[in-house]
């Protein structure tokens, strides 16, 4: 497994956060610091970063890979919608800047233990936050065959989510459904055939995967919650980057931005979301579906 996660977007993220030194950034997905550590090296002498993860293995990862600016950089085990509440914590009234980095990293895609790739065997988990209550394999087989249809439909836009519902509960009469490779079959089972891999560039199971990975986490509505807290806790002049990874992330996003702009709360300084380049989409596919949302505060 390799130890840390390459970031996506990076010059694009550092050239529209305006760093500087003296100014206070939230990492609001610290993830293994791959955008802190460049983050830190702007922003000092004089600057704070104070980053926020879910996940308590990515964040002593960061701990480490940042021991060498550990007095200018907080470290901080939480959900990011609850942003306005850490800031207060720490007695930070306002900030310079946010930078939301959305979906998985391969350092968890990677661990089998953390179940959330279908790749390689491993408990059906796909907790962000290994201490929270309701796992991937609660939700599989506890949920009603319309509640998953509807999750999948809602979640993973997934065209076959009545078959796969109804094959899941079908299963899991014989014996609850426990890893990631039984989930996987069962969902490639359920399409049919000839549709299972029409469109090559993704396994049959990647739609499934995702959606209740997001109902796992609750993602979209922290999502939300944390673009709406972050323009509140903005200083006037700051800015807030979003890289999404999916339409459905990205719509909350946009329409986010649109009714803070309404409000005369924010400019929006990419009216189309940045795209990364070829060659970084040639070094690092998995930044191919990356797109990056920029405002500041009025």
């Amino acid at each position: 497994m390799s130890k840390f996660h390459i970031p996506v977007m990076t010059e694009e993220v550092l050239n529209y956060l305006n760093l500087a030194p003296g100014k206070i950034i939230v990492d609001a997905t610290m993830g293994t610091a791959g955008h802190s550590r460049l983050i830190l090296e702007r922003i000092l002498p004089g600057g704070r970063l104070i980053g926020i993860d879910r996940d308590k293995q990515s964040l002593e990862s960061a701990r480490q890979r940042l021991s060498d600016f550990s007095g200018s950089c907080d470290f901080v085990h939480g959900n990011f919608m609850n942003i306005d509440t850490i800031l207060k914590s720490l007695d930070v009234k306002k900030i310079d800047g946010v930078l939301f980095d959305l979906g998985i990293s391969s350092f968890q895609l990677e661990d089998p233990q953390r179940g959330f790739s279908f790749q390689n065997e491993g408990p059906l988990d796909m907790r962000l936050d290994t201490e929270s209550y309701i796992s991937a394999y609660d939700l599989v087989n506890n949920l009603t065959e319309e509640e998953i249809s509807n999750l999948l439909w809602s979640f993973g836009q997934e065209r076959w989510h009545n078959r796969i519902a109804h094959l899941l509960v079908e299963e899991r009469k014989r014996s609850p459904i426990s890893t990631t490779s039984q989930l996987a079959d069962i969902v490639t089972r359920s399409i049919p055939a000839r549709y299972r891999y029409r469109y090559h560039r993704i396994h049959p199971a990647t739609r499934t995967f995702q959606a209740v990975r997001i109902a796992v986490n609750r993602e979209l509505e922290s999502l939300e919650e944390a673009i709406n807290k972050a323009f509140t806790v903005l200083e006037k002049g700051g800015r807030i980057c979003v890289i999404s990874f999916h339409s459905l992330e990205d719509r909350i996003v946009k329409f986010a931005f649109r009714h803070a702009a309404g409000e005369q709360l924010l400019n929006i300084i990419t009216p189309k979301p940045l795209v990364p380049r070829f060659q970084e989409v040639e070094s690092n596919p998995s930044s191919r579906s990356s797109k990056l949302r920029v405002g500041e505060k009025i």
